[in-house]
């Protein structure tokens, strides 16, 4: 029966049946092995704030990887998962979800997984890896400071002390909620997009306030409830690209992570045949490149637009109306600048959704010298590692615009890169050289609009990881396992090789506390 069932899931689902082969495969070779139950796991141990989707996937990685540590969540039970714990029902994943591999165990049903397959994804792997007992909810980070022997404290010493920080918080917060003015007039109901479950729009004609990713929750609702009319009201022109996963690959493997000469081609090719007739929706050429700014990867909205069921309006609000019936709006035309001239107008609506995005949380609980400028956040060492503290790693919490995505294996690799530096004091960058190669990508990318650092692609990152390797020869060793966390065996072996070389020769370099007591990475 079960040969029965396995062939005509083939036979039906060819092309799932082959991704869930390939997710089986990567799970058996990349996936590190779960310890024991109340297994003795040995130092370092890592401090992991955050129980969202890069917290988890970290702490599954340190404890695989026989290393101990605790997870400190400012929320309940409720919160594991960080952001899709808070989302809507109806909201799902707009990148293919083979870009979105956050740990090899993962296993995705469907290409596009929907919010409740994800959380619970990362509830099984927080399950799978015992991180239970190792994480501690409704405690709120709001001091990391180090005791005198050089080991992390966080808020106060009953809480333990460790030897490296994870930082896990995410970039979406509280919802931002912004006022309008003559708001207190409005007849209808006004929403935030992450507040729309049980939520009723059929029907009904609805005004979606800005342009960027959580516009992509606000439409999935009104797509969903299948309301009468949508206006989407967005400041300035923003790109939209396919969800299509060998569109947006591609799109992310400028590994230069900014504008070049060549950019026209995959922008000149959206226009020509993903806006077709919506043209005038992109943004004008020669203004706001591809590779500037954060795109919204979304079908729907051109397809509604297309349909007449929606409307994408360019310009500036002006106020509620005082009738209550809806928003004074300035639409613009393309090319117009912010606070242009344009047309005023009146756009009626049953119910506002403000697809406004969400508060940044604050990274102020970390050491003051990890602000100084201008070495202060993006502007880090692989923009994850202040250059005062390489044991610090801020994943996931410091991008501000990308071409990629949030929940895939650079999460492991950075956890890896961490790990590496805590154990290996010849692979270990020193402050001097973190500022160098921040000083050097900030020269190299001298010409992109938003700094540096503002912007990247995945192309780039692997760029980071492949580069910080290979120019220092004592992280070559370690090469495998950073990169695809396996071969772990030889570098500690050389490590121990080297430490009594160095103590033979009386060399008196620093060794991470516990680095004898580490006998072996566990695969």
């Amino acid at each position: 029966m079960a040969l029965q069932q396995v062939l005509h899931y083939f036979f039906t689902n060819p092309i799932l049946f082959v991704y869930q082969i390939i997710q089986w495969v990567l799970d058996k070779v990349l996936s590190p092995t779960p310890p024991p139950p109340n297994a003795h796991l040995s130092r370092p141990k890592i401090a992991i704030i955050g129980a969202g989707l890069t917290g988890v996937s970290a702490a599954s990685h340190c404890v695989g990887h026989g290393f101990d540590c605790r997870i400190f969540e400012a929320g309940s039970r409720k919160a594991l998962g960080g952001i899709w714990s808070k989302v809507n029902n109806t909201s799902g994943l707009q990148i293919h979800s083979i870009m979105y591999r956050f740990h090899p165990s993962v296993r995705w049903k469907k290409g596009y997984p929907d919010r409740h397959q994800i959380v619970s994804q990362i509830t099984e792997l927080w399950d799978r890896y015992g991180l239970e007992s190792k994480t501690n909810f409704n405690t709120k980070v709001t001091k990391v400071y180090k005791d005198p022997r050089g080991r992390w404290i966080i808020n106060d010493p009953s809480n333990g002390r460790f030897d490296g920080v994870i930082v896990a918080i995410g970039t979406c917060g509280d919802p931002k909620v912004p006022h309008i003015p003559g708001q207190e007039n409005f007849k209808g109901q006004i929403y935030h997009s992450s507040q729309l479950d049980g939520k009723k729009a059929k029907g009904k004609k609805v005004i979606v306030i800005g342009g960027g990713a959580s516009a992509v929750e606000a439409l999935e609702f009104v797509a969903h409830e299948h309301a009468a009319h949508t206006d989407v009201l967005a400041r300035s022109e923003k790109w939209i690209i396919p969800r299509n996963p060998l569109v947006d690959v591609l799109l992310s493997l400028n590994v230069f992570g900014e504008e070049t000469i060549f950019s026209w081609i995959p922008e000149g090719l959206l226009r020509l045949f993903f806006y077709r007739d919506l043209y005038d929706l992109s943004p004008p050429p020669n203004t706001k490149g591809i590779y500037t700014d954060t795109p919204m990867v979304n079908d729907d909205v051109l397809d509604l637009v297309r349909s007449g069921k929606a409307s994408w309006q360019r310009g500036d609000i002006i106020s509620f109306d005082d009738s209550g019936a809806g928003i004074r709006f300035n639409k613009r035309s393309q090319g117009v600048p912010k606070g242009g001239p344009g047309h005023e107008k009146l756009l009626e609506a049953d119910i506002v959704i403000m697809a406004t995005g969400y508060q940044r949380p604050s990274l102020d609980f970390l050491p003051g010298e990890c602000f100084e400028e201008p070495y202060q956040p993006p502007n880090w060492y692989m923009q994850v590692f202040p250059p005062k503290h390489v044991d610090i790693c801020a994943n996931n919490c410091t991008y501000v615009n990308a071409i990629g995505t949030v929940g895939n294996y650079h999460i492991g690799i950075y956890t890896r890169f961490l790990l590496m530096y805590l154990v290996d004091p010849l692979a270990r960058p020193q402050e001097y050289w973190m500022k160098k190669w921040i000083d050097m990508t900030i020269w190299i990318k001298r010409k992109a609009p938003g700094g540096a650092f503002d912007f990247f692609t995945y192309g780039e990152l692997i760029y980071w990881f492949v580069f910080t390797i290979a120019i220092n020869p004592f992280r070559w060793k370690w090469a495998f396992f950073v990169l695809f966390g396996i071969g772990s065996a030889l570098p500690m072996s050389v490590v121990k090789q080297e430490d009594r070389v160095r103590n033979g020769l009386g060399m008196n370099m620093h060794i991470c506390q516990g680095l004898t007591r580490t006998s072996h990475l566990t695969q």
